[in-house]
């Protein structure tokens, strides 16, 4: 068991060293983005204690998937396997236990960790045999494939704003809203293979640009329910609705387009930093988003023509 967490260490600072980045500063720079975007929730919504139980749960179920965990029980056996699940949650559970425990939550925190050390003792399958209709086409790819995965993310997103409207609460509200973007941000996450780059007889200038467009019309259909209804019932409140839209579809490019500036990599430590502190002080994005998209330019010119 102490060699596996040897390994993962060792594995974990090499793809920091790959980022150009020394390991420790990259702790650092990790440690301090978490903690300034921690923040950054707790002022902004009421619910940011959910926020983040939800996120630290979201890490761990993915620490549960079936075929990692069959691969531990194979290589460890049951006990072993066991422990380092446990051990695995619990090192997730850390830093969102501090957040909460500097705000005061303590019963959050607390349910946290037993839902922490029940999550490691199951697995899960991350894909279904279930073939779920999508609204998109196949091109775009990552969101026909995205919508199967995550499709039920929006009938809670829907259901949120339902009850925002019924208890007069617009930041439930604005929650649900923004719950539709981050998941569409996550369509974004793994560079596809270089092949489904290259075979788009576009420069790389046209080829960002439908990516851009697509993903900004298809996240749009998403979120657009929830806009209306926010419009309808709080009409007073149309300026602060659309200035998140706003910045909603701006993050979604500055991740599209950083995802293209690692590209055929994965986005790594940096490009992480950066929409982290961008998170913190939106402004920044006006600076953020033309660095990505000279970067990407760059990096596709060897796969499509200029």
């Amino acid at each position: 068991m102490k060699d596996y967490f040897e390994l993962q260490y060792v594995l974990t600072n090499r793809k920091i060293k790959e980022a150009g980045l020394n390991p420790l500063l990259g702790y650092l720079l990790a440690l301090t983005a978490f903690v300034l975007l921690s923040e950054y929730i707790f002022q902004k919504t009421e619910f940011s204690k959910y926020f983040v139980i939800l996120t630290c749960l979201s890490l761990q179920f993915k620490l549960s998937e079936k075929n990692r965990t069959d691969f531990l029980l194979s290589t460890f056996g049951d006990k072993t396997k066991m422990r380092i699940r446990i051990i695995e949650n619990l090192i997730l559970y850390m830093p969102f236990f501090s957040i909460l425990l500097y705000k005061s939550f303590i019963i959050e925190a607390s349910i946290l960790f037993l839902c922490s050390i029940i999550l490691a003792l199951f697995s899960f399958h991350s894909n279904f045999n279930l073939t779920i209709p999508t609204p998109f086409s196949k091109k775009p790819f990552e969101f026909s494939t995205g919508f199967r995965k995550t499709f039920l993310i929006f009938p809670v997103a829907y259901a949120l704003t339902v009850i925002a409207i019924n208890v007069d609460n617009l930041n439930l509200g604005i929650f649900a809203f923004l719950l539709v973007f981050l998941t569409s941000f996550s369509y974004y996450h793994k560079p596809e293979q270089e092949y489904y780059v290259w075979v788009h007889a576009e420069t790389p200038k046209v080829f960002l640009k439908n990516k851009v467009l697509n993903a900004s019309k298809n996240t749009t259909l998403l979120a657009i329910p929830i806009i209306i209804s926010l419009l309808v019932f709080y009409p007073s409140e149309f300026e602060l609705i659309l200035v998140f839209f706003l910045i909603g579809l701006l993050f979604l490019w500055t991740v599209i387009l950083a995802k293209y500036s690692a590209y055929p990599g994965e986005m790594n430590l940096p490009e992480g930093i950066i929409i982290a502190f961008s998170l913190y002080f939106p402004p920044l994005l006006l600076a953020i988003i033309p660095f990505f998209y000279t970067k990407s330019i760059n990096k596709l010119k060897y796969l499509l023509n200029d």
